[in-house]
C-alpha cells in the first residue's frame, strides 16, 4: 500500500479508535480481576491453590487457542462484528462469574471471558491500521497496550477495595456493567474504516480460503520473527503479574503483602511509561525494533540472574530494578507486531497479528506450568522454579537470531516494490468497476 493511500487519521480516527481501546480496557480489567480476588475465590468455591491456578491457566489456554481463529474472523468479518461478539462474551463471562457458587460453573465463566478477551486486542490493532497512517502504527499499538495496562491498575486499585467493602457478587456484577456500556458505544459509533478506505473488491479478507490465509501469513519471515519476539519478551512479566509474583515476593523474599503489591503495581506503571518511549522510538527509527527487543531480553535475563543468585533476601533496590525491567517486557513484546505488519498485505493483517499474539501466551502458559511443577518437585524452591524463565528465553533468542536476516531482506524487497508501484500506478478510466 502506498503512503498516499494511507488513512488520514485526525479527530474522527481518534474517536473511533478510542471506542475500540475502551473495549480493550474493560477486557483487561475483567481478565486481571481474579488477580486481586484469589483468596476470596478460594474461600467462595472451597478450592486449594492448584485448583485456583487452573482459573488463570484455562483462561490463557483459551486466549492463546483463539488467536488465529480471531485473526481470520477480523480479516473476514471486520472489526466491529468481532469486537461486538467479544464484548458480549466477556461481559456474560464476568456476570456469570459474579453469580457462580460452584467451581465448575466459575471455571466455565472464566473460559468464556477468555474467549471474549481474545477478540479484543487484534481487533484494536486492525482498527488502528485502518484509521491511522502506517507510519504511526508502532505508537498507536503501544498506546493501545498502555490503556490495557491501565485496566490492570483498575483491578489492582479499585476492584480490590470494592471487593473488600462490597463483597464478591456486588463487585463483579457492578464491573460487568462496564461491558454493557462499551457494547452500546461500539454498536452506535464504531466503524471498520474511514469513508473512501474500504478494502478493494479484489482483496477481500479471506480470499483464497482459510488454509491459504494462514499459510500465506506464516510463510512470511516477518510474521514468524514477530511471533518469536512476542514469545521471548512478554512471558516474564505476564507470569510474574498473573500468578507467581506475589508468592515469590512474600514467601521467598519475605516481604509483606502490601510491599509486594506495591512492587506489582510498579511493574504496571513501568510498562505504561516504557510503552510510550518504545512507541515513539520505533515510529521514528524503524531499525531500532530488534535492538530494543534484544536489549529488553538481555536486561530481563540479567536482572533475574542477579535476584535468583543473591544469597538470602535480595536488596529492595534490586527488586525494584527487576520490576522496572519487567515493566519493559510488555512494550518489547509489542515490537513483534511491527515485524509482522509490513510483512503482510492489509487483507492478512488480522491473521498475522493472531499468529504473533499467540507466541507470548504460549510461553506464559508453559512457564506458569513449569514454575508450578518445579515448586512441587523442589519443595517450594522459587529460585530453581524461576530458572525455567531462562530456558524459554534461550529458545526464543535462537529463533530470533535465525530469522532476523531473512525478515530484513524480505522487508526491503517489499519497500522497493511498494515504491515502484507508487511511481507506476495507472490512473483508472472513469466508469471502471475495479
Amino acid at each position: 500500500m502506498s503512503r498516499a493511500a494511507d488513512p488520514p487519521g485526525g479527530r474522527r480516527a481518534v474517536f473511533v479508535w478510542g471506542i475500540g481501546v475502551a473495549v480493550y480496557f474493560v477486557a483487561i480489567t475483567f481478565r486481571t480481576s481474579l488477580g486481586v480476588a484469589g483468596i476470596d475465590a478460594a474461600a467462595r468455591f472451597h478450592i486449594n491453590a492448584s485448583a485456583l491456578s487452573t482459573f488463570s491457566i484455562l483462561q490463557l489456554l483459551v486466549y492463546a487457542g483463539m488467536q488465529i481463529p480471531v485473526g481470520l474472523m477480523v480479516d473476514r468479518l471486520g472489526t466491529k462484528k468481532v469486537l461486538a461478539l467479544g464484548t458480549v462474551l466477556f461481559t456474560v463471562g464476568q456476570l456469570g462469574f459474579a453469580l457462580s457458587h460452584a467451581y465448575a460453573m466459575a471455571l466455565a465463566c472464566r473460559a468464556l471471558l477468555g474467549c471474549g478477551d481474545a477478540m479484543t486486542f487484534i481487533s484494536v490493532l486492525r482498527l488502528g491500521a485502518r484509521w491511522f497512517p502506517a507510519r504511526t502504527g508502532p505508537l498507536i499499538a503501544q498506546v493501545a497496550a498502555l490503556f490495557g495496562m491501565a485496566g490492570n491498575l483498575v483491578s489492582t486499585l479499585v476492584l480490590a477495595r470494592l471487593l473488600h467493602d462490597e463483597g464478591w457478587t456486588a463487585t463483579f456484577t457492578g464491573s460487568a456493567a462496564a461491558g454493557l456500556l462499551v457494547l452500546v458505544l461500539l454498536l452506535v459509533f464504531l466503524e471498520d474504516h474511514p469513508a473512501g478506505h474500504a478494502p478493494a473488491p479484489g482483496a477481500r479478507p479471506g480470499h483464497g480460503g482459510v488454509g491459504r490465509q494462514i499459510a500465506g501469513a506464516w510463510r512470511e519471515p516477518g510474521t514468524r520473527l514477530g511471533m518469536w519476539v512476542h514469545f521471548t519478551t512478554q512471558f516474564p512479566a505476564m507470569v510474574f503479574l498473573l500468578l507467581w509474583g506475589m508468592p515469590f515476593l512474600v514467601e521467598d523474599q519475605h516481604l509483606t503483602r502490601g510491599t509486594a503489591g506495591s512492587l506489582l503495581t510498579l511493574v504496571v506503571l513501568a510498562n505504561m511509561a516504557v510503552g510510550l518511549v518504545y512507541g515513539q522510538v520505533v515510529a521514528r527509527h524503524h531499525a531500532a525494533r530488534l535492538p530494543l527487543a534484544l536489549g529488553t531480553l538481555g536486561a530481563t535475563a540479567l536482572m533475574w540472574t542477579a535476584v535468583l543468585c543473591w544469597p538470602g533476601r535480595a536488596p529492595m533496590a534490586l527488586l525494584v530494578a527487576l520490576c522496572v525491567v519487567l515493566g519493559a517486557c510488555g512494550p518489547a513484546s509489542m515490537i513483534g507486531f511491527d515485524f509482522a505488519r509490513p510483512a503482510n498485505p492489509p487483507e492478512r493483517q488480522g491473521t498475522a497479528s493472531g499468529i504473533v499474539n499467540m507466541g507470548g501466551f504460549i510461553a506464559s502458559i508453559t512457564t506458569l506450568l513449569a514454575v508450578g511443577l518445579l515448586l512441587d518437585a523442589t519443595g517450594d524452591d522459587f529460585r530453581t522454579a524461576f530458572a525455567s524463565v531462562f530456558v524459554l528465553q534461550a529458545l526464543g533468542l535462537t529463533q530470533i537470531l535465525r530469522l532476523r536476516g531473512r525478515a530484513r531482506r524480505r522487508e526491503r524487497e517489499r519497500i522497493v516494490a511498494s515504491r515502484v508501484e507508487t511511481v507506476h500506478v495507472p490512473v483508472p478510466h472513469s466508469g471502471t468497476t475495479n
